[in-house]
């Protein structure tokens, strides 16, 4: 049924040039063609941008890889670690497609709604190719869109998952009334777990400041276009993850995420405290209140630990 529906979607894109059902009111540009066929969509193209959630894209890359040319070079906009292996999305990509093809990520703070009405935005390419990074942001770069390089592709990707999991936390948070004092230590603090655990990886400390990590974790944490941010503001009012998820409609990266987080912390033995406390949330069935009071009596430690 669910690839009926989908089905359903591109036909309608197809016919009215827009995305009624999550951007409706912004037209495609005319350069813009919604296809269901992906053999054709493939067909002779050298960059294939691939934008699916992270539970989604080996089956993405396995289904395109036979369709891709040789010197095909390919980028995502996939967030997360894959779920049980832990991995993140370039080491996914290079197990089906082979390490040594031009890989990219696309992260930082961009909603889709305001990319689509035309308002500044900035975000970050990272790539294991130099050329192909300048590449695509030059392709990608526009009257009010700007796109910045980068070579590390693990620190932007550890922004673009953990931030998920952080963005529920704060929308729990505001959900309970706990105020600006509060959201602002959950981001700050939050931002230590997110580099801790990139450091771990193998990830630049510069990256940590950068678009993809603080500024797509700020983004996704204070503004309600953020689907995790809503989801922890339903969480705090009472609802399951189920009905939250049903109220969104649209996948939550940060449930999926907060899971495969805690298997790659307690892998690795990185603290993750307030990652910690959205897990046992979402899978453990503890309340947010509960959460919270756990966090603040940990003892106490050096602001830089």
């Amino acid at each position: 049924m669910g690839g009926i529906l989908e089905l359903d979607l591109l036909e309608d894109m197809a016919a009215t040039g827009e995305n009624a059902r999550y951007l409706p009111g912004i037209a495609f540009p005319p350069n813009l063609v919604a296809s269901p066929d992906l053999e054709a969509c493939l067909d002779g193209v050298r960059d294939v941008l691939v934008v699916v959630p992270s539970h989604g894209l080996r089956d993405t890359l396995t289904r395109i890889k036979p369709l891709l040319r040789e010197d095909s070079r390919i980028c995502w906009a996939t967030k997360g670690f894959e779920l049980h292996s832990g991995k993140l999305p370039h080491t996914v990509a290079g197990e089906v497609l082979g390490k040594e093809r031009p890989m990219a990520v696309l992260s930082g703070p961009t909603f889709a709604k305001e990319v689509g009405e035309g308002l500044p935005t900035a975000m970050t390419i990272a790539a294991n190719d130099s050329e192909f990074a300048g590449d695509l942001a030059q392709a990608l770069s526009g009257h009010n869109f700007r796109a910045y390089t980068s070579d590390d592709m693990i620190g932007v990707e550890v922004g673009g998952a953990i931030k998920n999991v952080l963005a529920i936390a704060a929308g729990m948070s505001d959900g309970l009334g706990f105020g600006a004092n509060t959201r602002i230590a959950l981001i700050t603090r939050g931002l230590v777990e997110l580099s801790r655990l990139g450091a771990a990886l193998g990830a630049k400390k510069e990256t940590f400041m950068g678009l993809a990590c603080m500024g797509d974790l700020v983004l996704t944490c204070t503004d309600n276009l953020s689907r995790n941010r809503r989801m922890g503001l339903a969480l705090a009012g009472g609802k399951t993850v189920e009905e939250a998820q049903e109220e969104i409609q649209q996948v939550v990266e940060g449930v999926l995420a907060a899971e495969a987080v805690k298997e790659v912390a307690d892998e690795l033995g990185i603290e993750m405290p307030i990652c910690e406390q959205v897990y046992q949330i979402l899978y453990e069935g503890k309340s947010p209140r509960d959460a919270v009071q756990a966090l603040m009596s940990r003892a106490l430690k050096p602001e830089n630990h």
